[in-house]
């Protein structure tokens, strides 16, 4: 569907929030397999973990950086509209994401809040950058693992700092996970977990890659990606073919790197692993908006409100199945199995979409988002419930 300057605005939130909850709906499902980190203690694949796993791990996480990254063009574009610098005031809302994503972490170390909102503060200064083509290089550059590539490098010359296995497959605090009280997670969460998280991210090539992301939600919010899609069809169609070969190609050449568990091939694994689940976001996000743009759009247009109260629904997600997996909840890591939690994970996603629909029907903001926005503001005068909820409640 051809979109017009007037509904610009409109659908293009609606297609990024429609993404978001996609997004938030494999990320959760990723989360559930793995019984919120659980499952790596003792892995017992089946086949719900090779579907989930192979269409959203690594994926829908690159998502949600992608529109980290448009939502970031949308605030500072708005600003500069209405003759007002976002910059600092954008400093200050990364400064609060990441407050909420430390108290997240104590719960659950996997929190990606915190990440995403330490890798923001390194955006900012990018908006001054005018060149789309500059921007695209920088993100080509980041996506190219430049630090992953000196470590393949040094391992190839022998260094033994880079022959090693990588930091994070030692975790002394999965035991603590497994076994522990609330208080012993706590403070695993504070030390070793924290610490095993961050060395994730960065032997992974993650960080590189979440701000290569942002780059490029930037330069597709510039240059109207998805307030209008209808311009850019054919080029979405050698684009998706593009990524579907890639994919081939890097799931044969992994063949022959997958399984190492140190020195070159694992860096070169790492690398490998990146660019796969790169090319399988970019498909995922072009299929989308392919069927957004059909009879389709009505159903994916469910997914709007759980985009819009991602912050909310990420946080409770933890806050309630953590104490159901964890040891010092019901512990259900040890009894539920892979088929079941990826039941009960359709169930839940299903309920949160439902409860989202009709949150917005009574509010403007999800509660976290709209605390939020109070904190970026720093005023409680944001109006919260909905004006014609206000005068039922007086009548």
């Amino acid at each position: 569907m051809q979109a017009t300057a007037r509904t610009a605005g409109t659908s293009r939130l609606d297609l990024v929030d429609a993404l978001r909850g996609y997004a938030l709906m494999g990320l959760f499902l990723v989360h559930m397999e793995e019984y919120f980190e659980l499952y790596w203690s003792n892995p017992q694949p089946a086949f719900t973990t090779g579907l989930v796993f192979g269409l959203f791990m690594g994926k829908t996480f690159s998502l949600l950086a992608l529109c980290f990254g448009f939502s970031f063009f949308v605030m500072m574009d708005s600003g500069r509209r209405r003759g007002q610098p976002f910059a600092g005031r954008f400093a200050w809302r990364l400064i609060l994401l990441g407050a909420i994503g430390m108290l997240h972490g104590l719960v659950y170390r996997g929190d990606i809040i915190v990440v995403l909102a330490l890798i923001g503060l390194l955006l900012i200064p990018f908006d001054a950058v005018r060149s789309n083509r500059l921007l695209v290089g920088l993100a080509a550059f980041c996506f190219a693992q430049p630090y992953l590539l000196i470590w393949m490098a040094a391992a190839y010359a022998g260094a033994p700092w880079a022959q090693g296995p990588p930091h994070y497959y030692s975790d002394p605090a999965m035991q603590v996970y497994l076994t522990g009280s609330f208080a012993e997670v706590l403070r695993a969460n504070i030390g070793p977990g924290w610490a095993n998280k961050w060395a994730f991210y960065f032997e992974t090539g993650r960080c590189a890659q979440v701000l290569g992301l942002f780059l490029t939600g930037l330069v597709l919010g510039r240059t109207g990606f998805f307030a209008d899609p209808a311009r850019f069809r054919r080029g979405r169609m050698f684009a998706l073919i593009a990524c579907i070969v890639a994919m081939g190609l890097l799931k044969f050449v992994r063949g022959y790197t997958a399984g190492a568990s140190a020195g070159p091939s694992l860096w070169g694994d790492a690398i490998l692993s990146g660019w796969f689940d790169l090319a399988g976001m970019a498909a995922s996000v072009l299929i989308f908006i392919l069927l957004w743009q059909t009879g389709a759009r009505r159903l994916l247009r469910q997914l709007v409100p759980a985009g819009r109260m991602t912050l909310t629904l990420y946080v409770g997600q933890s806050l309630l199945f953590v104490p159901l997996f964890y040891g010092f909840g019901l512990g259900l890591y040890a009894t539920i199995g892979e088929v079941r939690a990826f039941a009960l994970g359709v169930t839940a996603f299903v309920l949160q979409i439902a409860l989202a629909n009709a949150w917005f029907r009574h509010f403007h903001y999800g509660p976290l988002e709209w605390l939020w926005r109070c904190g970026t503001r720093t005023t409680f005068a944001v109006p919260f419930r909905r004006r014609r909820e206000l005068g039922t409640a007086a009548a």
